[in-house]
């Protein structure tokens, strides 16, 4: 375990969890927007239609905390995701401070074009592993996650309520 150990051991980047994923994490977000894009999806605006397309219609503020943004990120977001024709957002009519977040039909439609694109990059990332291995990683980027979670709140970001 790495308790314990002295501080300037993070100072190489290479011995630092959160760099690492930090490289990952762009390097996934390169090779994604590399095959979005030539449909008009950015890899920020991907984040967020990969929520809706598993529950649309959700509040602003939900779909924010599920895509793991703050909710001013959400909204400018959102007015991208508005002008590229990919959603629409309707005041709620039950709590009008409440707005919720639909997919145009357009933006639905792209589901089974960009869904593939996804895989792929998945594929690739994790060529060289097994199975086993996949199935360690996931494990423990999970756990990692709900360590460094909200107190209280060990919910996936982009997990359905």
């Amino acid at each position: 375990m790495s308790k314990g150990r002295p501080t300037d051991f993070y100072a190489d980047p290479n011995n630092s969890i959160g760099y690492l994923t930090r490289i990952a994490f762009r390097s996934f977000s390169r090779a994604l927007e590399k095959r979005t894009l030539p449909h008009g999806v950015t890899a920020g605006q991907w984040r967020f239609l990969r929520v809706l397309w598993r529950e649309d219609g959700l509040t602003q503020r939900e779909l924010s905390r599920r895509v793991g943004m703050r909710e001013p990120t959400t909204v400018t977001a959102l007015k991208s995701l508005e002008r590229s024709g990919f959603v629409v957002r309707r005041q709620s009519v039950e709590d009008r401070r409440k707005t919720h977040v639909y997919l145009t039909s357009e933006a639905r439609a792209l589901q089974s074009t960009l869904a593939p694109c996804v895989a792929e990059v998945n594929e690739i990332a994790l060529q060289g592993l097994n199975d086993d291995e996949v199935a360690t990683l996931r494990r423990l980027l999970q756990h990692v996650g709900r360590n460094l979670a909200p107190e209280g709140d060990d919910t996936p970001l982009d997990a359905p309520v």
